[in-house]
């Protein structure tokens, strides 16, 4: 990494800018102030900069305190400007890789932030891609747009992938703690990454390539997919056959060995799982490969919101309601437990079919105050509703989305007509569990 260093040459810590600064590009930010690096953040979004100026933080799961701490180091700063850039040793790249309208890899977020950077390319410069995509990327797709500049990869600057791997709310887990992979184009790309990366990151993992790391972030994603997909399909069948499902998968789980619980829910959700899986197979058309087992999983997986609002209508049906007419409340917005985060939610996808079907649907989320017009897939009620006995057995069902650990089941259950429950967060109601029904 001869470049790199020379770029360093007598200085101890390097200077690092990250763009984006959502869900990954933020604590990766701050755990790189907390190791002494001076850090330029840079967001399209005018917010983000002045919120973290304020030392206000804007991901619910992130506190105040976490912000202040690194923006009290003095040494994280963001802006909007792209040309801040040009002072950095090492760029990190934490944008979105969406899918477009036919669910084909949409690079644009990543193509657009190479462009914008590479106005300031410098000699000896890191680049590094954190989001998630197709094997190849790195090497087929950013290296091109690079060299615009005029300078090449691997000679006259460093390039790499290292793959988010953020677990929102996960209190086991965090940015620092959880070992991070890095292929470069070169050797001394992925050493310059290695050295980059221990000033934030206490494991760093080197593997040979850029589509290395690339595959191996997309098979951790498309192995958990594949696995939901199964045990959704087996939710499914249990439930014809008069079986609980949660209660099968405690009971395979007791197995010491061969075996990795699994759980059910009413759809996939988050950035990565209901995304990766058809990058992977939009990829593998390239090579004439179908990827059967891996679309099954899909369409199995997208399946679910179906089934959940069958259930509902299954639910209400056995108290003489239809769905359509019925005033339905939603129990959690966000992908999953504890978090503000409603990306690729399955809740939205209930919630539309429901009210396709002529239900009069609300939602309820601690960590969701309002849904932005740009989300919504029709006209929704766009705003949490304040939760109390009055307004619960005001609906004629209540469908737990999201198993939040704030709320009271046992209170929910008691007050409300009937529950539909797609998380197993009932199972411990001891009063009116006649009323809960599992979907």
């Amino acid at each position: 990494m001869s470049a790199f260093k020379d770029r360093l040459a007598g200085r101890d810590k390097p200077v690092v800018g990250v763009i984006g600064l959502g869900y990954v590009g933020l604590p990766l930010a701050m755990e790189f102030a907390l190791g002494g690096c001076r850090v330029l953040g840079v967001d399209v979004d005018p917010e983000k900069p002045r919120l973290l100026e304020k030392h206000k933080s804007y991901l619910k799961h992130f506190p105040d305190a976490k912000i202040s701490a690194a923006m009290n180091t003095g040494l994280l700063h963001a802006t909007t400007d792209f040309s801040v850039l040009s002072e950095a040793d090492a760029i990190l790249i934490a944008v979105p890789t969406p899918l477009g309208v036919s669910r084909q890899p949409d690079l644009s977020y990543v193509l657009n932030s190479c462009r914008e950077a590479g106005k300031y390319l410098q000699k000896g410069q890191l680049f590094i891609l954190e989001s998630t995509t197709y094997p190849g990327t790195t090497r087929e797709d950013m290296v091109p747009v690079l060299e615009e500049s005029g300078l090449k990869a691997g000679i006259d600057f460093h390039i790499a992938f290292s793959p988010e791997r953020e677990d929102p709310g996960n209190k086991n887990y965090s940015t620092r703690t959880i070992p991070k992979l890095v292929g470069g184009l070169t050797e001394e790309c992925t050493a310059a990454s290695v050295f980059i990366y221990g000033f934030a990151i206490d494991n760093v993992i080197a593997v040979s390539s850029p589509e290395v790391a690339e595959m191996a972030k997309i098979m951790e994603n498309t192995y958990r997919a594949v696995n939901i997909a199964l045990v959704n399909e087996l939710k499914v069948l249990a439930h014809r056959m008069g079986i609980d499902i949660w209660e099968v998968i405690s009971a395979a789980a007791s197995k010491p060995f061969g075996f990795t619980a699994f759980y059910p829910g009413p759809g996939l959700g988050g950035h990565c799982i209901p995304i990766d899986p058809f990058y992977l197979t939009w990829k593998a058309h390239e090579y004439e490969m179908p990827t059967k087992f891996i679309e099954l999983a899909g369409e199995i997986n997208t399946s679910m919101p179906d089934y959940v609002v069958e259930r509902i209508t299954e639910a209400l049906n056995s108290v003489e309601k239809s769905v359509k007419g019925s005033r339905i409340l939603l129990l959690g917005m966000a992908y999953k437990p504890d978090i503000d985060d409603y990306r690729e939610t399955p809740a939205l996808k209930v919630m539309t079919k429901l009210v396709e079907r002529g239900a009069l649907v609300s939602y309820n989320d601690p960590y969701i105050p309002s849904i932005p017009s740009t989300t919504r897939q029709t006209d929704l009620q766009p705003v949490s509703i304040d939760l109390c006995e009055k307004t619960l057995s005001s609906y004629d069902c209540a469908v737990v989305i999201t198993n939040h650990a704030c709320y009271d089941y046992q209170w929910i259950v008691s007050n409300s007509n009937i529950v539909i429950d797609t998380r197993n967060a009932c199972v411990n109601v001891v009063d009116g569990k006649e009323k809960v029904f599992k979907a």
